[in-house]
């Protein structure tokens, strides 16, 4: 018996490329206005983790 491969339009591909694309801009700009190899470094491992700075500072806003 074989699997059959579902089709799911809209399974979050279009999530993928914002996160994609943000990681590069969040990249671009951490490593861009660091000082050093390691500043470098915690840019990177920052970029990694935009999503979580980018709600973070939208509910401080929101004063929740």
């Amino acid at each position: 018996m074989q699997d059959k491969k579902k089709s799911v339009k809209g399974s979050g591909a279009a999530g993928g490329t914002v996160y994609g694309l943000g990681f590069i801009g969040a990249a671009v700009y951490y490593i861009s206005s660091a000082s050093g190899f390691w500043p470098g470094v915690v840019g990177f491992l920052k970029a990694l983790v935009w999503p979580a700075f980018l709600v973070y500072e939208l509910l401080k806003s929101l004063g929740a």
